[in-house]
C-alpha cells in the first residue's frame, strides 16, 4: 500500500516530536540528577561552625597553609591497628560510605568533593558517592594507593575525577573539569590556586603544585604516573624528574627524596587535541614547619 506524502509528513512529524520529547526528558533527568548530587554533597560538607581552627604554616617559601595535628606513628599490625584520628571537619562524612578515603578541596574553585576508593579504577567513574549510576561519577583514588593503616606509606597518590564538561558536553565545571584551567598559558589560574587541601582520617595536609602536564592514556606503558611505591629514593626522584620534564611550566617548587606527592588527573581531549589525552596536576605535600 502506498503511503501518501501527507501521511509520511505526519509520521515524520510525530517521530521528530518523540525525539524532542526524549531529549527534553533526558535533559530534565540530568538536571534532577545534578541537583540531587549537589544536595547530597552539601549534606556531607561541614558547616562553618563545625570546621576546626588551624594554625598557618611557618615554612619559609611556602604559601600560608593550615597545619595539621600529628598522626599517630605507632606501628601495629594492620588488622588490629589502633591510631589517633586527627581532628577532621569531614569526620561524619566517612561514615556515609565505607569507600570514602578523603575529602579534597582546592580553595576558590568548584573542586570540593569526597574521594573514594573502590575495588578497581572503573566503578566510581560512573557512580555517585551514594553508589547510584551517575555520569558525574565520584573522584576516586587509584587502586594502587593503600589505606590499610596510618603507618602505610604512599610516596605518591593519584586521584581520578571526571571532566564533566567533556563527558556531558556542558560547561558546568563540576568534578575535575576545572583542572584543565591549570594548563592556561597565562598561569593565572595556577597562581590563584597553587595549593590543594586534603583531609583523611590519618592526617590533614596541604599540597603545593609543582607540575602540570598532558599525556596520552596509552603512555602509561612507558610512564605510569599512578605509581605509589618506589624501589629507592633514586627511583622516586627519577619519577619527579619525569614529571618536571613533561610539565607545561617550570615551577620553582623543590621536591626531594623525603617528600610525598599527590596527583590529580582528568580527561583532556579538547585541551590536548587528541583522543585519550589526560591532564595531570602534580603536587608535593607542604612540609611541616
Amino acid at each position: 500500500m502506498k503511503i501518501s506524502k501527507k501521511t509520511l509528513s505526519i509520521i515524520l512529524f510525530v517521530l521528530a516530536g518523540i525525539c524532542v520529547l526524549a531529549a527534553v526528558i533526558l535533559l530534565v533527568k540530568g538536571r534532577i540528577e545534578d541537583r540531587r548530587m549537589e544536595e547530597a554533597l552539601d549534606e556531607l560538607r561541614p558547616t562553618q561552625s563545625a570546621e576546626t581552627t588551624q594554625a598557618p604554616s611557618t615554612v619559609e617559601g611556602e604559601p600560608t597553609v593550615t597545619a595539621s595535628p600529628e598522626p599517630s606513628t605507632e606501628e601495629t599490625p594492620a588488622s588490629t591497628e589502633e591510631f589517633e584520628r586527627v581532628s577532621n571537619p569531614y569526620a561524619d562524612s566517612f561514615l556515609a560510605n565505607k569507600d570514602m578515603a578523603a575529602w579534597l578541596q582546592i580553595p576558590g574553585t568548584n573542586i570540593d568533593y569526597p574521594v573514594v576508593q573502590g575495588l578497581d579504577n572503573v566503578y566510581y567513574r560512573n557512580h555517585s558517592f551514594n553508589k547510584n549510576f551517575s555520569e558525574y561519577g565520584t573522584p576516586f583514588f587509584s587502586s594502587s594507593v593503600s589505606f590499610t593503616g596510618a603507618a602505610v606509606e604512599n610516596r605518591s597518590m593519584t586521584i581520578f575525577g571526571n571532566n564533566t564538561d567533556e563527558i556531558l558536553q556542558e560547561d558546568d565545571g563540576q568534578m575535575f573539569s576545572q583542572l584543565t584551567l591549570y594548563a592556561a598559558s597565562d598561569m593565572e589560574f595556577l597562581k590563584a590556586h597553587p595549593v590543594i587541601e586534603m583531609n583523611t582520617i590519618y592526617e590533614n595536609a596541604n599540597w603545593k603544585i609543582f607540575g602540570v602536564f598532558v599525556m596520552d592514556d596509552q603512555e602509561t606503558d612507558t610512564f605510569d604516573f599512578t605509581r605509589s611505591q618506589f624501589e629507592s629514593d633514586e627511583d622516586f626522584l627519577a619519577f619527579v624528574s619525569a614529571i618536571r620534564a613533561r610539565s607545561l611550566f617550570h615551577l620553582p617548587v623543590e621536591v626531594d627524596a623525603s617528600d610525598h606527592l599527590l596527583l590529580l588527573t582528568t580527561e583532556a581531549e579538547e585541551l590536548g587535541g587528541f583522543d585519550g589525552a589526560r591532564l595531570v596536576v602534580a603536587a608535593r605535600q607542604v612540609r611541616e614547619g
